[in-house]
């Protein structure tokens, strides 16, 4: 798929694969936050962050949007 991970920022998410921004929104986690790792954002909004990778591979898999509301 790519070489992101959970290590990556969250922007090089945002940036790699747009998709990935409605879900950043659906748990609340900051897409423009400085460049902090997908894991750090994770545990600051208490998710596992093992699920949240396997949730973004899949939304970036079926080219979904996800609805953010």
């Amino acid at each position: 798929m790519n070489d992101l991970d959970l290590h990556s920022n969250i922007i090089d998410w945002c940036i790699e694969h747009p998709e990935s921004l409605s879900l950043f929104e659906r748990l609340g986690i900051d897409y423009c936050c400085g460049g902090k790792s997908l894991a750090y954002a994770c545990e600051q909004r208490e998710l596992d962050p093992e699920a949240v990778l396997i949730e973004l591979q899949r939304v970036i898999a079926s080219g979904e949007q996800t609805d953010a509301s």
